[in-house]
């Protein structure tokens, strides 16, 4: 039987351990949790893969923008990387700013400026 020692690295492995499982069941029961089990760990709009310790680059987007829509099978869910998950919601953001219409969310003007319009020209060696 071995006895652990206060100081030693062994003291209070166990409840080291016992913490870390309480902090798994709690992170698998999380919606977070459930739908890294349910999805394959790729963002739903670039298609990007995760693994690792870059899987929590991999977040959960409420698709109605509902955070207390948790259904069990994840109907609500998607996977969407960070940047992703950010442009989603600023795009959510400015469809909601601009009376939730996706015409006036669409107010850019059109382009003025043509930077390339002369490409063609000075790849042949030529000046305008």
């Amino acid at each position: 039987m071995r006895v652990d020692r206060p100081g030693s690295p062994v003291a209070g492995s166990g409840q080291l351990l016992n913490q870390a499982a309480r902090d798994r069941a709690e992170r698998e029961a999380s919606y977070r949790g459930r739908a890294m089990k349910l999805f394959p760990p790729i963002c739903a709009r670039c298609g990007r893969e995760f693994e690792g310790k870059r899987l929590r680059e991999l977040t959960v987007h409420h698709k109605d923008h509902n955070h207390d829509n948790n259904p069990p099978d994840g109907s609500n869910w998607e996977l969407l990387c960070i940047y992703c998950h950010d442009n989603e919601h600023n795009r959510f953001l400015e469809y909601d700013r601009n009376g939730g219409t996706a015409a006036a969310a669409d107010t850019t003007p059109p382009l003025t400026q043509r930077p390339f319009a002369n490409l063609q020209a000075l790849l042949a060696g030529k000046k305008k």
